[in-house]
């Protein structure tokens, strides 16, 4: 037996079934280091890179530690984002299915707070959710912490970037101190070491500085004149490349709305992502980029985390990011699993000192490339391969994607094969089709019904 086996680890029999039962053999190199420790109770602080299998760690953790039989809350993972809170929980879920009735309750901003009131009153054992929400319902008493007894801060950094550390204190002071405490990082800045000071008892540091292998991630890095040659230069990667899945990373909102417009301009199919979207339009332009019925997502660092894309073609770099390790972390989203993927920076004579940073950092070479001919400018442009549809029926109406995928495929609908990504919130539904596939597929469920009710359904444009 390997030491990087999940076997070798002394867990729960219905936590190791479940975890072959799910194909997880094998540690990450993260799990195998941070698992240890955590199952032994200390306090830990792990930086690791997106993608590296953290959730994994702190979940088998806070599992193995339960007290099902105890109906209150014991762990509690607070997570920046309400994208990466849904991701976490859901992952949980995934892990705690070999573990009989364990309650896990979500508590997020931009999500109704009545029904979240009744959901505490019936109980749980692990809440996830986002620090001002979850220090909401500290603050007016429908959440008890008293009974906790781990505490994972999952993204720390950013939670901290966007000004959490106020609403941290003040959720910590309602727990007890003795209790373990998880911090999961990308990356190290000095403000993590000042609240893990706060926060922590003697953690143990665990830093993987992982650098993404050159045989799944190419990277290029481009020179431009000044900041008005920054728009012409992303398209013109888009339309020489034209790939299915594009982030391209801003250093400030102001930049993801400007670029999105300019880029509108070259017939790409484009959408913003930044702090100020309310959270219907954030929930819809994050299913679209996911589904891969919206080719380019510009986004800011905040507003990326929480992604969940398996398959991400591209990388681009508006600006170079004001630290190296973020840089690592923009570009570790594209080629994972092994797949091929390509990450493009842009700098400015004004950006030399981070070049100089990423070269000692990363050990890496950084020479100027050329950036595609402006011929493609002229090229026609190029569709996502998908289009995606709303429906006005969700979970609230009892719909499960098997609903919309039957009502989709019926007679004189279409091919199951071109049905993709179905997301089903309370109150309504998007569902991927094959671009080739959407009219017929909007005239099907229009004149049929779901559920035994008309449907209406739209494409979002």
């Amino acid at each position: 037996m390997s030491q990087h086996d999940f076997t070798s680890l002394s867990l729960k029999s219905g936590l190791c079934d479940n975890l072959s039962s799910l194909g997880y053999r094998q540690m990450t190199p993260v799990q195998a280091q941070a698992l240890p420790r955590i199952l032994a109770g200390v306090d830990l602080i792990a930086q690791a890179k997106t993608g590296s299998g953290k959730t994994v760690a702190f979940g088998l953790g806070l599992l193995e530690k339960l007290n099902v039989k105890q109906f209150r809350v014991q762990s509690l993972v607070l997570c920046p984002t309400r994208e990466l809170a849904d991701q976490v929980a859901r992952e949980l879920r995934k892990l705690a299915r070999g573990v009989h009735n364990v309650k896990i309750l979500t508590l997020c901003g931009g999500m109704p707070f009545g029904p979240q009131i009744g959901s505490l009153e019936h109980g749980a054992h692990i809440i996830v959710g986002t620090p001002g929400r979850v220090e909401e319902h500290l603050r007016k008493g429908y959440l008890k912490l008293d009974a906790l007894t781990m505490l994972v801060l999952d993204e720390a950094d950013r939670m901290l970037e966007m000004g959490f550390q106020a609403t941290l204190d003040a959720i910590v002071e309602k727990m007890p101190k003795a209790r373990q405490t998880l911090l999961f990082s990308a990356t190290y800045p000095d403000e993590i070491r000042a609240i893990a000071k706060r926060v922590m008892q003697q953690p143990e540091v665990l830093q993987l500085k992982e650098q993404h292998s050159k045989s799944t991630i190419s990277q290029h890095f481009f020179r431009v004149k000044d900041n008005a040659e920054r728009p012409e230069a992303v398209a013109r990667l888009l339309l020489e490349h034209r790939p299915d899945s594009t982030v391209v990373f801003c250093n400030t909102r102001r930049d993801t709305e400007e670029l999105a417009s300019a880029l509108r301009e070259y017939q790409l199919n484009v959408i913003a992502l930044h702090g100020e979207l309310d959270q219907r339009a954030r929930d819809q332009a994050l299913v679209c980029f996911a589904n891969k019925s919206v080719s380019v997502l510009v986004a800011t660092d905040v507003a990326a985390r929480g992604l969940d894309i398996a398959e991400l073609d591209m990388v681009i770099n508006y600006h170079i990011a004001r630290d190296a390790e973020v840089h690592t972390h923009r570009i570790g989203r594209t080629g994972r699993a092994g797949a091929k993927g390509m990450a493009c920076s842009l700098f400015g004579d004004r950006e030399m000192q981070k070049i100089e940073r990423l070269k000692d950092y990363g050990g890496i070479d950084i020479v100027a490339a050329e950036l595609p001919n402006k011929v493609v400018l002229n090229a026609p442009s190029y569709q996502p391969p998908m289009s995606c549809l709303q429906l006005d029926s969700g979970k609230k109406q009892k719909i499960r994607p098997g609903d919309i995928l039957g009502a989709l495929t019926r007679e004189d609908g279409i091919d199951g094969s071109e049905v993709g990504k179905i997301h089903i919130f309370d109150n309504f539904a998007y569902v991927a089709v094959r671009r080739r596939a959407a009219d017929q597929a909007l005239r099907t469920l229009s004149a049929g019904k779901l559920k035994g009710r008309s449907v209406r359904a739209r494409k979002i444009r």
